[in-house]
């Protein structure tokens, strides 16, 4: 009976779709604009200022590309985007390249305007103070030099390093110190004892006393250096940054780039804790959020510690590094809606938040870990970043794919990046090769061979789903717990049980504690905890210590919800420093596990609900000083709206045959494809839609396709409930029993390689 109502209804739907349109679309070998886009990236240097220098690469994507858009940057010396001679050339590729079907998303980061925004706002420039301890003497006098620091990263290469511009001397302290931290007795304001011999950009070189009665045997001089880029609280920045965007609201670009904000990088993290990102600017916000207190004086705080502070110590830095990407956070968000504002709703705003791409102390120290809250209209990361983020990001952007900015030096790894990736719910945004033997051959190299053709099969997913990969366990780690690094867990935020779930092959999304603060994390009107769009089965709170209410409250409310809730870590003190009973806070129902027993009991619980694992992340992802688990290049993977996912990419980067069956509760359909195969079903066991690489035969219950000649094919039901579909790659008329499906068909052809 099942089977004659499943054939009636296909019946029914095929002769409503004979109506919609006699002749099929083509629109070449882009994605239409209501379907998740390709993503490729483009480097501006010098030639790209020339007469018309833009065209030869805007020429070769859009010959032999998939690119929907363009992300691109510059990397020219002295090149700022507020000059109008830049401005015209901008405005010139961003129509050329709309003619030709590749929009530009440009970058106008205030970080290309670095000379004008000092020659405006001098005032309003980024400073490091740089604390430096020394014995005194007590003989005689005792000098110091102090060095600034050369700052530098891909918005510098090529061009002006965050070079330092001036250097002073702020403060001076003495006191007695030993491993337990400063005696508060003997501390003591000397700076007006001290001469300054010299201050330059270079170095700052300081006189201090003898070691006396009132003077005691150590010191610590605060020198700050400040460098060529507009300081983070800078009052000014936003209206800047604004003023920019303005600037180039006649061009014809498709958005705007903001790529790794923050204040300049950091590559060990700071390990000493010796250096702090400062401004007076800055120092009044803490004022402002600490009642009154000093950030000076806080900075020998937080760097040595003081006997009888310590709780002040860690409330010190619980705010400091919360200030950092509370700010960075509100500077993305700005530049977000500002770029709505001046080019309109559907403009883009690219690329990632995420620079050193795992989220240890070199990422806190540039912007406090904000990429939770810098918002974008698609998930975006690059490089090595962890897939617990990647996933979790896609919930918060509503994201039915993530974009990973991705390079390598060898091809290969982009062939098997781009099946990687897409085991997991991701798309790769094509960086060139780097590093490379010139720049013209890796603007080119991605263009040449079949990672293109690699990528087209994989695109047809994103014509069926609109729905990110299901996730059944979110890692929630304690933002300031992470952060604070006078705690006792410093830069951990529970990649290990994360990445140990995903190799189980139930993938976990990464969250900070922050976003329960921030509403992000809710609980819906059944009790589940939820994350966008993805409702977890299973949460872990992992190293809670320095929590504010808001966490306890929200757990409790939980705790009667169908979420299992999990604890790892201890929480004693609250995010001011002050004891806390955490065993109390937190509901009694809440399981407290150890990092070693947590995974093995999240997946005998899972299981035990029928929530059957995906592929599990076999592989690896390594570098930057770190490895994360990663998903193989073949396996399955299952979506939140259901959508099943069978990904072969191990052997031919085109693809690998798929002969297999996909079950589905109680149904079994079967596919002959090649690369991908993806299918969701109703209730009922009828399709909702499918998706294949290649495709010869699919078939489940009384629907079948067979075809004589594979082909690239993508079917689903528009909001009229009406099928509708794509075929790529196919010359010649559409086969009858595709005709018989739906007449309404999207033709799609395939990038020729370079």
């Amino acid at each position: 009976m099942r089977t004659i109502t499943i054939g009636l209804i296909i019946l029914i739907t095929f002769s409503c779709n004979v109506t919609v349109r006699e002749n099929s679309d083509k629109i070449g070998h882009r994605l239409p604009a209501d379907v998740m886009p390709t993503l490729g990236c483009w480097f501006w240097t010098e030639s790209e200022f020339e007469p018309k220098g833009y065209q030869s690469f805007i020429d070769q994507v859009s010959l032999h590309s998939p690119y929907n858009y363009l992300t691109t940057s510059i990397r020219a010396p002295k090149i700022e985007v507020t000059d109008n001679d830049v401005h015209d050339q901008i405005k010139a590729a961003a129509i050329y390249a709309t003619d030709h079907g590749v929009p530009i998303v440009m970058d106008l980061d205030v970080r290309l305007a670095r000379r004008a925004f000092a020659a405006k706002y001098s005032d309003e420039l980024q400073e490091m103070v740089l604390l430096k301890e020394i014995e005194l003497s007590a003989e005689k006098s005792t000098k110091i030099v102090i060095n600034s620091i050369d700052l530098g990263d891909h918005y510098t290469h090529r061009t002006t390093n965050y070079i330092p511009l001036q250097g002073k001397l702020l403060r001076v302290y003495s006191y007695n110190r030993d491993s337990n931290g400063i005696d508060p007795q003997t501390l003591k304001d000397i700076t007006n004892e001290c001469k300054v011999i010299s201050s330059s950009k270079d170095s700052v070189r300081v006189q201090l006393p003898k070691h006396k009665k009132y003077i005691s045997s150590q010191a610590c001089v605060m020198v700050s250096f400040t460098h060529l880029t507009p300081d983070v609280f800078a009052p000014h920045l936003i209206d800047f940054q604004r003023q920019i965007i303005r600037q180039y609201s006649d061009t014809q670009l498709a958005g705007v780039c903001k790529d790794e904000w923050g204040f300049p990088p950091d590559f060990d993290g700071n390990l000493e804790k010796n250096q702090f990102w400062y401004s007076k600017h800055r120092a009044t916000a803490y004022a402002e959020r600490t009642a009154g207190r000093d950030l000076l004086a806080d900075f020998l705080l937080m760097h040595a510690g003081i006997k009888g502070q310590e709780n002040q110590r860690l409330m010190a830095i619980n705010h400091f590094m919360e200030m950092s990407w509370q700010r960075n956070g509100e500077l993305e968000n700005d530049f977000y809606h500002s770029v709505k504002e001046v080019f309109g709703s559907k403009a883009i705003v690219a690329t990632h938040p995420t620079w050193w791409p795992y989220p240890d102390q070199r990422e806190f120290k540039k912007n406090g870990l904000d990429w939770w809250v810098a918002t974008r209209d698609w998930a975006q990361t690059d490089e090595l970043t962890p897939f617990a983020v990647r996933t979790a990001l896609a919930k918060k952007w509503s994201s039915p794919v993530w974009y990973n900015m991705y390079y390598s030096k060898n091809i290969a790894d982009y062939e098997r990046s781009v099946w990687s990736f897409a085991l997991a719910g991701g798309r790769i945004n094509y960086h060139q090769p780097y590093p490379s033997e010139s720049i013209e051959k890796a603007r080119t190299e991605l263009l040449q061979g079949n990672l293109m053709m690699a990528e087209s099969r994989i695109r047809l997913l994103n014509f069926i789903s609109q729905s990110p990969l299901d996730c059944p366990v979110a890692v929630v780690f304690g933002h300031a717990s992470a952060m604070n690094w006078a705690g006792p867990d410093y830069n951990d935020v529970g990649m290990e049980v994360a990445d140990n779930l995903w190799r189980e092959g139930f993938p976990a999304d990464l969250i900070p504690s922050s976003e329960i603060e921030n509403n992000n994390l809710y609980i819906n009107e059944d009790g589940w905890i939820c994350y966008g769009s993805q409702r977890y089965s299973a949460v872990v709170l992992y190293n809670p210590e320095f929590e504010k209410p808001s966490t306890s409250t929200f757990f409790k409310e939980a705790q009667n919800g169908p979420t299992m809730l999990y604890s790892v870590g201890n929480w004693t003190l609250d995010f001011n420093g002050q004891t806390v009973n955490g065993e109390a806070a937190l509901p009694k129902n809440m399981i407290k596990s150890s990092e070693t027993k947590i995974v093995s009991e999240i997946s005998q619980a899972l299981r035990a609900q029928n929530i059957h694992p995906q592929t599990r992340a076999t592989s690896q992802l390594k570098g930057f000083g770190h490895t994360s688990s990663s998903p193989p290049t073949s396996g399955f993977c299952r979506l939140i709206d259901g959508t099943i996912i069978r990904i072969a990419g191990t052997n031919n980067v085109t693809g690998d045959p798929i002969q297999s069956s996909i079950k589905i509760g109680k149904y079994n359909p079967t596919f002959n494809a090649i690369g991908v195969a993806a299918v969701r079903l109703d209730s009922e066991g009828r399709v909702e839609t499918m998706a294949a690489g290649g495709l010869k035969h699919f078939k489940v219950g009384n629907f079948e396709i067979i075809l004589d000649q594979r082909a690239d094919i993508a079917l689903w039901k528009n909001e009229q409930g009406i099928w509708k579909g794509a075929l790529q790659g196919w010359k010649g008329t559409i086969p009858t029993q595709l005709l018989n499906i739906t007449k309404d068909w999207i033709r799609l052809d395939v990038p020729v390689p370079l």
